[in-house]
């Protein structure tokens, strides 16, 4: 056996459910009150009727930028639900049900979807970077973030994702290894959704898991079924004690799928998925399975989910009405908000835009 066969051998998907929800792996059960559980799918119902809100509206140009999460909701809610409130996210653009849920209100995740600078005022004690564009750009903050937080003597950790393209970044390789080097507290979470915008995982790594490249940076790494919201949630619990307990930052690569598009930006993804694929993620739905997984312990019913569905569409509701009445936007208050001394050519500019806005 090779050395690369050696390292493939250790990276097994962890998985607790099975597609018809049942426990494969009980020892591996994460100790989760039946509330907690319930609190678990409510989330997961809500994100789901959100995104399917928030793809409307941006069809109806009420939105800008937006990036649907559909399918990927055990990875990133499970992921989520691990922290402690005091920990630090650091997410990509995809990622704003976790900065949501973590403290973010929702008419500012739609502000921010707009460009509108409101939307990027974090409120104080919400700990969240505002979501980044630059592909693999937050590896390298959260690897900083979670030196600082080891440095301050912090009992929390920074916890970043991107997809599996961003793990072909070289910023992914730079965060990664100055992370093991100085033993950070954080946790790098890959969402492989399989293809990036439009490429194959395949086509942009040799390696048969992103989760073998902790490896090479010396910290430990793990491949979650990321369609498991149980197998993620335990995952990443995990992670955050090693890392608290000085045993250094993890990389785990959930395997999961997004059922849209990349963003709504024109991209069309029946141009490298095939029916048959999506055919396949479909029946491993994270919704589907875990609501299997509760109804058979008697804690989630048809009526149940509808309250939740209902209280997503009001909420939603009140938030884009709340979004609305923010003031408009200049364009003289965002060359404003730039930078706290405008360089001259700014300077410049400020000047006639300012001159144009009072005719």
């Amino acid at each position: 056996m090779s050395l690369i066969e050696q390292v493939e051998k250790q990276f097994e998907t962890f998985q607790i459910l099975s597609e018809d929800g049942k426990v494969v792996n009980k020892s591996a059960m994460p100790k989760l009150s039946d509330e907690e559980l319930q609190e678990l799918m409510t989330r997961m119902v809500y994100t789901r009727i959100w995104d399917q809100r928030a793809i409307s509206l941006n069809r109806q140009g009420r939105l800008g930028f937006y990036a649907p999460v559909a399918g990927q909701e055990a990875s990133m809610l499970g992921s989520q639900f691990a922290l402690d409130k005091e920990d630090w996210i650091l997410p990509g653009y995809r990622d704003i049900p976790q900065i949501v849920y973590h403290g973010l209100p929702l008419y500012q995740a739609f502000l921010y979807s707009r460009g509108h600078f409101q939307g990027g005022q974090i409120p104080e004690g919400v700990n969240v970077l505002m979501p980044q564009i630059i592909i693999g750009a937050q590896i390298v903050q959260a690897a900083g973030v979670g030196v600082g937080l080891k440095k301050k003597g912090k009992k929390n950790v920074a916890i970043t994702y991107t997809g599996d393209g961003g793990a072909s970044q070289g910023d992914f390789y730079e965060g990664l290894n100055f992370a093991g080097a100085y033993n950070a507290q954080t946790i790098f979470v890959v969402q492989n959704n399989r293809f990036a915008i439009s490429v194959p995982v395949e086509k942009q790594s040799a390696a048969k898991t992103i989760a073998q490249k902790a490896v090479a940076a010396g910290i430990e790494g793990i491949q979650v079924d990321g369609m498991d919201v149980l197998a993620v949630y335990s995952a990443v619990k995990q992670a955050r004690e090693r890392a608290l307990n000085g045993d250094g930052p993890t990389l785990i690569e959930t395997l999961t799928y997004r059922y849209g598009p990349h963003t709504m930006a024109g991209d069309d993804p029946t141009r490298y998925r095939t029916e048959d694929l999506d055919n396949e993620w479909t029946k491993k739905d994270p919704l589907v399975r875990f609501r299997k997984f509760l109804e058979d312990k008697g804690l989630w019913s048809e009526e149940q989910e509808n309250k939740v569905m209902d209280q997503a569409k009001e909420d939603i509701k009140a938030a884009i009405k709340k979004a609305d009445g923010a003031p408009k936007q200049k364009v003289t208050d965002l060359i404003g908000f730039m930078f706290e001394e405008l360089p001259h050519n700014l300077k410049e500019q400020l000047e006639e835009y300012k001159a144009k806005e009072s005719k």
